[in-house]
């Protein structure tokens, strides 16, 4: 599988030279296709995925193109991510016109999320619980700060039950800005029997 994978990459360098100097690298079980460190397409299994963006989605989904699939700790994990089927392959034209579309999509994204302070630069967050976050669908600072510690500490458990109220009140002090440390003590009160509540509902 994994030449098919070196085959296809191979290939997809060659018909999408237009786009600049392609690199590879291992990611999520397969192999991401970037250029200038802008991740655009993903090979997996000897397949190519273009990433899904507003002009590529429409045509993907009116082909109903599969979306890359990843499998983490058991869980089965949707990317956003569509592959390219044999017909696309025979329209060069086609296909380096939907890669074009994924590239400035995602370079156009990097350069807001680079604007934008990541979750583990907040006070309480390490990169591990940034990527749990991530797994949970909270990928920004502002999706933190609408659902708040509770409802996020909820969302997280539902991708690692075993979770305690140390990371709750992590997750309270990095929407204040503070160390989970610096929360007031009635604040940070509230939040250790809600907590324990919530986890004493929820064992049995």
């Amino acid at each position: 599988m994994k030449k098919r994978s070196y085959a296809r990459i191979h290939q997809s360098k060659e018909c999408l030279s237009p786009l600049g100097d392609i690199s590879h690298r291992s990611l999520f079980g397969g192999y991401s296709l970037t250029v200038e460190n802008v991740v655009f397409a993903m090979v997996s299994e000897g397949e190519l995925y273009l990433r899904a963006c507003e002009q590529t989605e429409v045509y993907f989904v009116k082909k109903a193109a599969p979306p890359l699939l990843y499998n983490k700790r058991g869980r089965t994990i949707e990317l956003n991510y569509f592959r390219v089927d044999e017909g696309l392959w025979g329209d060069q034209e086609k296909l380096l016109q939907l890669s074009t579309d994924a590239l400035f999509s995602a370079r156009r994204e990097k350069s807001r999320h680079k604007a934008q302070k990541r979750l583990k630069d907040l006070p309480n967050l390490t990169h591990g619980l940034e990527m749990m976050l991530w797994e949970a669908g909270i990928a920004d600072v502002r999706t933190l700060h609408a659902y708040g510690a509770k409802r996020s500490w909820i969302k997280l458990r539902n991708v690692k039950k075993g979770l305690g109220v140390r990371v709750l009140l992590a997750l309270a002090g990095a929407i204040c800005g503070i160390h989970e440390a610096a929360l007031p003590a009635t604040t940070r009160q509230e939040l250790v029997e809600w907590g324990q509540l919530y986890e004493l509902r929820h064992s049995r």
